[in-house]
């Protein structure tokens, strides 16, 4: 599916509707670079799940949980991982195969430990459409 969002309320509105429909287990991949919208989504998908708390990037945690909504979610970002291994010292597969909702920015640094299966978003710019445009893709990897 492909979603188009023209400003950061459509991208936070489409992330609020995925955690509406989120469902224990389920794993999100989300890829795009810097400044493209990523924050933007996770509080969307927070805010579906009845979370109320701030929600913040976990660039420095890796791993930020959240347990007061309907379902926990579990907010990864990877992006400073220098090796796959890191992600077994914090026990990334009690996330992954949770009970929770596991969203992972920047996913394709730790592919080869991913889920069979998971969401894939990815959002990228066009600016030819607007500088706020953002194309979102979701997809279904088995």
């Amino acid at each position: 599916m492909i979603f188009e969002s023209f400003c950061e309320t459509d991208t936070f509105e489409l992330g609020v509707k995925i955690g509406q429909e989120a469902k224990p287990g389920d794993v999100y991949t989300l890829i795009g670079d810097l400044g493209v919208g990523k924050t933007a989504l996770t509080k969307g998908v927070a805010k579906g799940l009845e979370i109320t708390e701030p929600i913040s990037s976990p660039t420095f945690t890796i791993v930020q949980v959240y347990d007061e909504g309907r379902i926990p979610f579990y907010h990864f970002d990877v992006y400073r991982i220098g090796d796959v291994e890191e992600m077994d010292e914090i026990g990334y597969e009690d996330y992954f195969y949770g009970d929770g909702v596991t969203f992972i920015e920047w996913a394709n640094l730790i592919e080869e430990i991913l889920p069979s299966s998971y969401r894939q978003i990815v959002i990228e710019k066009d600016l030819e459409k607007g500088f706020d445009y953002r194309r979102i893709t979701i997809e279904e990897i088995k």
